[in-house]
């Protein structure tokens, strides 16, 4: 997996500081943020904080990340876009030819050696298929695009795939209280702790405290069930009146 910020909206701190000022002030957000130029760095970022604290989040939505992301499976991915409040750009098997597929085998198949014999057997098997659908394509004189999107229908969810992702800091905080959760699949949330790593160091004052819901309540709200144990329940924290 590979992960790396492509860009970020510029001055991001002076922006969220601007577009929370203008919410209760007469001056226009332009002035504001030319203030906020001479404003020192550090009451900025306090100010951000608290806005963060009391879940005045609407003012993130006007800073963004975008990302390459590669070494993934379509397995993520399908999972990823699940996340609506975002743009993708993904690597098309219809315009590319995925003869020679790369795959992204779990740990708990990689661990075990019947498990990974029978994997890769099943995949090759599969890669050696598409090829002999590619082959029969051009033989029908149906290369190309045609030959592409049809023989993909037999690409499994393991195939390695890579996507372009853009997400406001909103979105970017809810996707970290989901997917950073120890019930997440293990890849998305691998994925989801990369990122959060990228936010954490390009902007501080937004994603200090980002992680897993339960960072943020104090609590699991999973339930007994499910929890990890890393924090109570919400009963043991919350009585009932």
């Amino acid at each position: 997996m590979k992960v790396e910020l492509l860009e970020m909206t510029a001055n991001p701190e002076e922006i969220i500081y601007s577009a929370a000022r203008q919410c209760y002030s007469e001056k226009d957000a332009y002035k504001i943020f030319i203030e906020a130029k001479n404003i020192k760095k550090d009451k900025i970022r306090k100010f951000i904080n608290e806005i963060v604290k009391s879940g005045h989040e609407s003012v993130l939505e006007h800073v963004k990340f975008t990302f390459a992301i590669s070494g993934v499976s379509r397995a993520l991915t399908h999972q990823l876009i699940r996340h609506r409040i975002a743009s993708y750009s993904q690597q098309s098997q219809r315009y590319v030819n995925m003869e020679n597929f790369n795959y992204i085998i779990p740990p708990s198949i990689k661990n075990d050696k019947i498990l990974l014999e029978i994997y890769q057997g099943i995949l090759n098997e599969i890669k050696e298929a598409y090829k002999k659908l590619i082959r029969r394509f051009k033989e029908l004189e149906m290369e190309g695009e045609i030959a592409n999107q049809d023989a993909r229908y037999i690409l499994p969810n393991a195939i390695e795939t890579k996507i372009v992702v853009t997400m406001n800091c909103r979105e970017l905080i809810n996707f970290f209280k989901v997917r950073c959760c120890s019930r997440a699949q293990w890849e998305i949330r691998d994925l989801a702790y990369e990122m959060l790593k990228i936010c954490k160091e390009n902007l501080p004052s937004v994603f200090e405290k980002s992680g897993p819901k339960c960072e943020y309540l104090g609590y699991c709200p999973e339930g007994e069930k499910f929890s990890c144990g890393k924090y109570p329940l919400k009963n043991e924290v919350i009585k009932n009146d």
